[in-house]
């Protein structure tokens, strides 16, 4: 039965004002965060995060951008390890959950299986940074930001899963008794088919790349190399060490609180904007492998 009317009218605004209630909920701490970066130290130790700073304050952001250049260059790391580790990643592990959810692929579970056990036992921190730099000679590279946090078996299983749930296989023996190529199946009906969980999934992997510190905190040794949160990262020690070197207390001479929000809306800022392109296809995708055969 249809709702029409006045009853559907008070149903919209409830609906409206119910939102619009959570909104305003998950948006207050961001707002906190980001008026409070601009806050001065004092002010941020004495009366905490607050809307509206009691003392207006540009030291956290000189600090940041004391060194123009360096930042610079560590957001044009971040920018080109995202990007092109994305592309990567998302072609890599597409391919693979393809080829998983392909019925002829002989011992296709036990393959999976084995991908999957790599997620539960590893073979420890010491031999994993023995083969990346001994081995493959990766260390000091862009190559090894790349690599390192390309591969995710989770990904591949996600990606499988919806493959499978979306994608009917009588579709693909069509296309094969056409003639279609496994590369022309993958790249004209799989990958426009896949947006959705595409979308979803390099999300996910942008945002692992962009805030990914450690890769470059174990594996790069040159400061021109290093991206942007490994870079604000030794900014916040030094400060941190600086602060607590200082002789006298009562005189705060290097931010430390309000640099950390301030490093929060500089690392955040780009993942913010980039999130509205995505967002249709997110909602979408946000039930991936949710429907089973």
């Amino acid at each position: 039965m249809k709702v029409k009317g006045k009853d559907w009218f008070l149903i919209q605004i409830l609906a409206y004002v119910f939102l619009g209630i959570l909104t305003i909920i998950a948006l207050y701490p961001f707002a906190c965060l980001f008026t409070s970066s601009f806050s001065s130290e004092h002010a941020m130790i004495n009366y905490g995060m607050r809307l509206i700073p009691k003392e207006f304050s540009l030291d956290a952001y000189r600090t940041v951008f004391k060194r123009p250049e360096q930042i610079g260059k560590a957001y044009m790391v971040t920018i080109g390890v995202t990007v092109i580790g994305t592309g990567i990643s998302l072609f890599v592990s597409s391919m693979t959950a393809y080829v998983l959810f392909r019925k002829e692929l002989y011992y296709r579970n036990q393959l999976a299986f084995i991908l999957y056990f790599t997620e539960l036992f590893n073979g420890g921190l010491a031999s994993y940074y023995i083969i990346v730099c001994k081995n493959l000679h990766l260390k000091n590279t862009y190559l090894v930001m790349i690599l390192v946090p390309l591969f995710s078996v989770f990904n591949i299983l996600v990606l499988r899963n919806f493959i499978k749930s979306s994608i009917p296989y009588s579709l693909i023996d069509s296309s094969r008794i056409d003639g279609a190529s496994s590369f022309g199946i993958f790249f004209r009906i799989v990958l426009p088919l896949s947006k959705p969980a595409l979308a979803s999934i390099g999300l996910f992997i942008a945002l692992g790349y962009w805030n990914d510190w450690w890769t470059a905190m174990m594996f790069v040794e040159k400061k021109n190399m290093y991206p942007l949160q490994y870079t604000l990262y030794r900014m916040l020690s030094t400060a941190q060490i600086s602060s607590a070197a200082s002789e006298n207390a009562a005189v705060i001479n290097t931010p430390t609180e309000t640099l950390k929000l301030a490093m929060t809306v500089v690392a955040t800022g780009p993942i913010i904007f980039l999130y509205p392109f995505v967002q249709k296809y997110f909602v979408a995708g946000i039930t991936i492998g949710s429907v089973k055969e």
